[in-house]
């Protein structure tokens, strides 16, 4: 059965219907800038209406979940998240950290068919039609279609274009006795032989080249090597050379002077909220860290924080 006619049957509409919807669902996205974390330039998000996000969904569980994923892919995959990744890499001593450049907008709807032809018996003409327009991004007056930083789709198909470049990532870290791991485009080395890192920025420029699919460019300017004698930073978390995770003495700081000012009644709503967020991903990431602060301000302060609501 095609794309087009199970999505037909299940949205109860048809197939001409469909088809217009499809003809026009790259353009159906609102397009908007954020600021990078490094102050430096914009990400461009495009968030698909919530119609093409429902279609985007029956199609990635009916269509493309079974195409593979490696293991050492940690992002966007059910119960696991950076403090799983963080713990892979905790009891190693040196560290190298490397970055792709415009990592989604550089996936495009040629590299997903080819990907289905490897993986599948085939994908024929129709579908094709269907995927490139279902799930990637365009505007009007540029032709060239992306994978959109927004869709639910996205982060699978991601996941599973970087498969090949996965195995032979893994297959040559596992070799050199080197843990690697894949969060989104952040990548990360860790091992306990000195130096054997060094060589790995070449390695992983000439894989981009080598692979069949898609497109990939390492951003440089932040590759990054480390060690125990250095502060270790593992996707936002602090690796400490007592091989625990942490969040990190500026956080954990932060996070108390807000409780502080909390407990003396002096912080607005939004920022309640803020705290409440923060200390729930603290209780998740360092547990010590999270009944430290509530041996300190009491059981009282922590459950009113947690407990807090907005008023409407």
């Amino acid at each position: 059965m095609t794309i087009l006619t199970e999505l037909s049957q299940k949205l109860l509409i048809s197939s001409e219907e469909l088809k217009e919807f499809i003809n026009t669902a790259p353009y159906r996205y609102k397009v908007y800038p954020i600021p990078k974390r490094n102050g430096r330039g914009v990400r461009v998000i495009a968030q698909p209406t919530e119609v093409l996000k429902a279609m985007q969904r029956m199609v990635l569980d009916d269509f493309l979940a079974g195409l593979p994923v490696h293991a050492c892919a940690m992002a966007y995959r059910d119960g696991l998240g950076i403090k799983d990744n963080a713990s892979l890499h905790v009891k190693n001593q040196y560290l190298l950290k490397m970055d792709f450049s415009d990592f989604f907008p550089s996936i495009g709807p040629d590299d997903l068919i080819s990907h289905i032809r490897r993986h599948r018996e085939g994908i024929g003409r129709e579908d094709a039609y269907a995927v490139k327009k279902l799930f990637f991004w365009a505007r009007k007056k540029d032709p060239t279609h992306r994978l959109s930083i927004g869709a639910p789709s996205s982060p699978f198909i991601s996941n599973t274009l970087l498969y090949d470049f996965d195995c032979r990532v893994n297959d040559e870290c596992t070799r050199l006795g080197i843990i690697y791991t894949r969060y989104a485009d952040d990548l990360t080395f860790t091992t306990n032989n000195k130096g054997v890192l060094f060589g790995i920025p070449d390695f992983i420029t000439h894989i981009c080249k080598l692979v069949d699919y898609p497109t990939l460019k390492v951003n440089h300017e932040k590759t990054v090597f480390s060690s125990k004698k250095n502060n270790r930073h593992v996707t936002g978390l602090v690796l400490t050379n007592d091989n625990k995770i942490s969040l990190g003495h500026d956080k954990k700081r932060h996070i108390r002077s807000l409780i502080y000012k909390y407990s003396l009644g002096g912080i607005p709503s939004e920022e309640i909220l803020a705290l409440k967020g923060m200390l729930a991903f603290a209780k998740h990431i360092e547990p010590v860290f999270y009944q430290a602060v509530m041996r300190k301000y009491g059981f009282h302060v922590l459950d009113s924080i947690m407990s807090f609501q907005p008023k409407e």
